[in-house]
């Protein structure tokens, strides 16, 4: 890989990474978002920026949001989705299910494969919609 800003790996070679591996960098990919969201939508204060972010990003908000977004999914998404949801993880944070954890690492690993396959525009459009609709509950 020539470029590792704007990653596009094959589905062979995604294949090869595991679900909690794609977990990991689906991680930093929705947390990035979640940041940028904030930032956009007039977030000044440092402290309350910190706390709105890992409110996004615990467990039982991601969960949430990925219970939004499952009607939302390709198949292949879904494939995708179901790999991480069903990762054997080792430990699950006390402020989480084990089922929010699940799906938590499920949104991790959608996130982190699409956008090493160079999807940046579905990942996007399906943070977009979910982050939308909870703008619009408030």
């Amino acid at each position: 890989m020539e470029n590792y800003f704007e990653p596009k790996m094959d589905k062979l070679a995604l294949n090869e990474i595991t679900a909690l591996g794609l977990a990991h960098m689906g991680d930093c990919v929705f947390e990035i978002l979640v940041r940028t969201w904030l930032c956009a939508h007039g977030g000044s204060k440092v402290k309350d920026l910190h706390r709105a972010t890992v409110a996004h990003v615990s467990a039982p908000a991601q969960a949430a949001r990925m219970d939004r977004m499952l009607p939302l999914l390709t198949e292949e998404e879904m494939a995708i989705y179901r790999r991480g949801r069903n990762a054997h993880v080792h430990a699950v944070p006390k402020g989480a299910s084990p089922q929010q954890y699940s799906k938590a690492t499920g949104l991790e690993c959608l996130f982190g494969a699409l956008y090493l396959l160079g999807r940046r525009k579905r990942v996007n459009e399906l943070f977009v919609l979910t982050m939308e609709e909870e703008s619009h509950a408030l």
